[in-house]
């Protein structure tokens, strides 16, 4: 049999080791391993033991997939000397690590008696479901005990809400709050050197730098691991060093070299200038990467046999070795010793862990994805808000006093609700662009920010991915975070931070992390034509298929108070992520039938009862003594088919029962079922696109798999971009298409 790279580099390392003669000089375990330096040998032995653990991990789960019993194999040979950076921080540092970072979770778990590394990282390479972590749902680095949240990321994508961790340490100390972990901790994100070109690591970065810039403490340690390679892809020379050693407000180490003395120094003194310094600093850690990118990964094809042994030569595992030998540290018999017996271990616990139960069922895979306890829930979403805290909060003007000029408009109810789950809720916080001083594009946030101050209100960086990352991170840290994403189509360019990111986490780290947050997003179309796409984008498809993620939209003004404080309450109790879509065209809009009629406006519901808050499932129901017509409509669409109802009972005496979905991830489809079998005929009314964008399909779909026998139809946008202008009514659906649509189905029922 051909002797495989894995087994040539461990026979480098053993042929060494069997070799090697012990130093005439032996240190005692409390002597350092070089004049100057704080790495003693006893410190440098469990370094090496750590990262010896790794590496045999790293072989079983190979000698694992070759048996079809593990479905992991991303090594983190030739990282190990992470296991440096893991002995250094504290337990209370919280970690979101690289996928590469074994020996780093090695030495993290040395610090609590009661992990077992070698138990926990068997259990995830083969699926179990008793895998600590993920319940056997992904091999993924993390522990709840370790404060290490698991990332599931290749590229990156985890820095812009590690960079909200940090900047959350401060703030949660600002608002009052109990802190929940010291105050020096400070936050690690490692990552790899190809992944570091990603816009989404940019963007991290960046943020870390501007919040610092702007007098915020932000203690994170970027540890970019640079193994110059990313899968076949060579980097430039020095690409590392010429992108990020001349930022300003980011410090910049380095280590070049493979000795551990030297790393212990360079890492020691990046966690010090990080805690100390309250600021972000970026350390290159230098490493190779050995075997390939994966076990599936042929290096052979883009790297000749030449460079791939000297690769090898660079193993950190022979470097240490050495080290440990000459300087007397350890004895070359009892670094054998321990290696063969991690190895039996390893081997013991293998056939330990393949025998354990794995996930059998969807039922038990979803379990964690979308938590829901209605009862926790209601109580939360009813708690009475402190009386005297409201009058110092609105004034004189409470917003359901007064008789008549309590109708407000959907912008007014947004801003109470607002402002009175800030008084509930001190741990709420509200930001993104603009919302602060300006209050908003819309004035939606108005006055906020002097009501609650800045360290609760605040503005962001133009940039969606850090606004969506920074909530993450304030979430992990018991804050409550409302980001507001300023259009809907901005949301696209951070998308994968609510699907990769903050959907999973939950899912991934089997219910033991959460970020909860409830995202406000400008939306929809129909501001008679102003702005063109970038303003008036109606498509929502991106949202609804991201499994776990609650979306939702009001219609009407007092809608919106609701359903904001039920999400709010979900995300408070579940931890659950939410979309609250806000219809830009409803903001301020007072009418409906005619100029003048006010029958657009509502009175504030007051929060403390069941009436006062909506959830999922909650449908609106206008006619529903009405048999002829079922119109199902959200947002804008609601408001049309009103119109267009109040035509059709006008022009041809048809009876129109109309449903408002309000929520729109999970659709509420029984309530559609049940109205529709109660009318004659059904129409969908989406304003979004046609293909895949809205929910026309879902809930047509549902209502034949059902068994709904009536006839049923719908009218959507046309798949378009929407222009500039007048020009956008012509794709988008308007009262007459409703009403055509509705007569030509009434026609066939």
């Amino acid at each position: 049999m051909l002797e495989s790279r894995v087994d040539i580099v461990q026979r480098n390392l053993l042929s060494y080791l069997e070799a090697a003669s012990p130093s005439p000089h032996p240190l005692r375990p409390d002597e350092p391993l070089r004049e100057r330096s704080t790495l003693t040998a006893g410190r440098a032995v469990e370094i090496f033991q750590d990262q010896v653990l790794s590496r045999l991990l790293d072989v079983a789960s190979r000698k694992l997939k070759e048996r079809n019993q593990s479905f992991y194999t991303i090594a983190s040979a030739g990282h190990e000397q992470n296991a440096i950076v893991g002995t250094l921080l504290r337990r209370t540092d919280p970690c979101f690590l690289h996928y590469r970072s074994g020996g780093l979770m090695m030495a993290r778990s040395r610090q609590d008696p009661d992990v077992d590394p070698i138990r926990d990282t068997l259990l995830s390479f083969v699926a179990s479901k008793e895998d600590p972590i993920s319940g056997g749902r992904h091999k993924v680095w993390g522990s709840r005990r370790l404060w290490v949240p698991p990332q599931t990321s290749t590229i990156a994508s985890h820095l812009p809400k590690a960079v909200g961790m940090a900047f959350a340490l401060d703030r949660r100390r600002k608002l009052g709050l109990e802190p929940r972990l010291p105050e020096d901790s400070i936050v690690l994100c490692s990552f790899g050197d190809a992944s570091a070109s990603h816009a989404t690591a940019l963007a991290g970065i960046n943020a870390a730098r501007y919040a610092f810039r702007r007098g915020n403490r932000c203690p994170i340690l970027f540890v970019c691991e640079d193994n110059r390679v990313g899968i076949s892809v060579k980097k430039p020379r020095r690409w590392i060093a010429d992108s990020f050693s001349g930022l300003s407000q980011l410090a910049y180490l380095a280590v070049r070299s493979n000795d551990m003395v030297e790393i212990w120094d360079t890492v020691q003194q990046a966690i010090h200038l990080c805690r100390n310094g309250r600021r972000p600093v970026f350390l290159r850690l230098a490493t190779v990467r050995l075997w390939g990118h994966a076990g599936s990964d042929v290096e052979s094809t883009y790297r000749s046999q030449q460079e791939i042994e000297e690769v090898e030569a660079q193993d950190p595992l022979l470097h240490n070795a050495r080290l440990l030998v000459e300087s007397g540290a350890a004895a070359p018999r009892d670094l054998l010793a321990y290696y063969h017996h991690t190895e039996e271990r390893i081997e013991q616990a293998s056939e330990w862990a393949i025998r354990r139960p794995k996930l059998r069922t969807a039922e038990e895979v979803m379990a964690p994805l979308a938590p829901y306890d209605e009862a926790a829930i209601l109580a939360d979403a009813t708690g009475k808000t402190d009386a005297s805290a409201r009058r110092r909060v609105f004034g004189d003007a409470l917003p359901e006093e007064a008789s008549a000029p309590t109708k407000r408009s959907l912008a007014a109810h947004i801003n109470a609700a607002l402002a009175d789950e800030m008084i509930r809720r001190p741990e709420m916080l509200l930001f993104g662009e603009d919302v602060g001083h300006k209050g908003g594009v819309y004035h939606v946030t108005a006055g906020l920010q002097k009501r609650f101050g800045a360290a609760r209100v605040f503005d962001t960086l133009l940039d969606e991915t850090t606004i969506l990352g920074m909530a993450q991170g304030l979430a992990h840290y018991g804050l409550l975070p409302v980001p507001e994403i300023q259009y809907l189509a901005y949301l696209h360019n951070a998308i994968d931070q609510l699907r990769g990111e903050a959907a999973t986490l939950s899912f991934f780290s089997n219910g033991q992390f959460t970020n909860p947050m409830v995202v406000r997003v400008a939306s929809f179309a129909y501001q008679r034509g102003f702005g063109g796409h970038f303003h008036n984008d109606n498509a929502i498809g991106a949202l609804r298929e991201i499994p776990g993620l609650v979306v939702a939209t009001p219609s009407r003004p007092d809608d919106a108070a609701r359903i904001l404080r039920g999400m709010l309450a979900m995300a408070a109790t579940c931890g659950r992520v939410g979309v609250f879509l806000e219809p830009i065209a409803l903001y301020h809009e007072k009418d409906l039938y005619e100029s003048g009629d006010g029958l657009w406006l509502r009175d504030y519901p007051v929060s403390g009862d069941e009436n006062a808050v909506l959830l999922p499932g909650q449908v609106g129901l206008e006619g529903t003594e009405n048999r002829d017509l079922l119109l199902v409509s959200y947002a804008n669409g609601l408001r049309s088919s009103l119109r267009a109802a109040h035509r059709l009972s006008e022009e041809d005496g048809v009876r129109a029962r109309i449903l408002d979905l309000r929520w729109l991830s999970p659709l509420p489809l029984e309530a559609v079922a049940e109205h529709a079998g109660a009318c004659a005929a059904t129409l969908v009314v989406d304003e979004c696109r046609a293909t895949g964008a809205g929910i026309a399909d879902a809930v047509l779909a549902h209502l034949l798999e059902s068994g709904h026998r009536g006839p049923a139809a719908s009218v959507r946008a046309r798949d378009s971009f929407i222009p500039l202008g007048p020009a956008a009514d012509t794709v988008l659906v308007q009262e007459d298409d409703i009403v055509a649509a509705a007569r030509a189905l009434l026609a066939r029922a």
